[in-house]
């Protein structure tokens, strides 16, 4: 079955908590939360004082999305913060393989991220060691983009990489995903839809992570 793991960026700042408790009350897997610094991306988001608030609430494990530059340094924050998975991404790593081993260190799930235009092949040699691939199906740093139809046959190939390296990493997608995009995903064999502005723009997010989960089940 499908899971779905709805994104704090299209919430209301405004109102952080009563979105948190909407997330909480659906049957979505996890929480993701972007942490963006303006250099990665062309945008600036929340950081570790609020993440930690989001957990003192949440009863759905965090799934935090460093898109910033060299995340290796902020392993230790992340986790105090209280992320479940500390997802960073491959173009912003020197030294991907010592970051992805701290990670788990740590004690949380290591995550990696692709951009639209990096191939999901980059991943072949370290594919073993992680627990969550993301693929980014919109460029990052902002939300209600355009969903980028190349997405379905990286995750294609990035699910036979999976199944021919024996690694036990789940393929998670962001961006664009609503009703429309999610079925070829699913399809395609990603594990995790992050949806934000479907969820949390519509009339009851509620049932919109419902509605996405069931398509998984037809």
């Amino acid at each position: 079955m499908i899971q779905v793991a709805p994104s704090l960026l299209a919430a209301d700042f405004a109102r952080l908590g009563e979105a948190v408790e909407i997330v909480n009350r659906s049957d979505a897997s996890l929480i993701h939360i972007d942490v963006m610094d303006g250099v990665f991306v062309p945008n600036i988001t929340i950081g570790f004082p609020v993440i930690s608030a989001i957990n003192t609430i949440a009863r759905k494990p965090l799934d935090v999305h460093m898109m910033i530059t060299d995340p290796g340094r902020y392993v230790g924050q992340v986790r105090d913060a209280g992320a479940h998975i500390m997802n960073v991404h491959w173009e912003a790593c020197t030294h991907l393989d010592r970051v992805v081993h701290t990670i788990r260190q740590a004690g949380m799930k290591a995550g990696v991220t692709v951009n639209p235009a990096t191939p999901v092949e980059f991943l072949g040699d370290i594919i073993s060691e992680l627990d969550l691939v993301l693929v980014m199906s919109v460029n990052p740093g902002f939300g209600g983009q355009k969903f980028i139809p190349n997405t379905i046959s990286k995750v294609k190939r990035l699910r036979e990489m999976i199944a021919a390296s024996g690694s036990q990493a789940v393929i998670e997608v962001d961006g664009g995903v609503d009703l429309s995009t999610a079925p070829s995903l699913i399809a395609a064999g990603a594990d995790v839809l992050v949806a934000g502005s479907y969820v949390f723009r519509a009339p009851d997010p509620v049932k919109a992570v419902a509605d996405l989960i069931k398509l998984s089940e037809a």
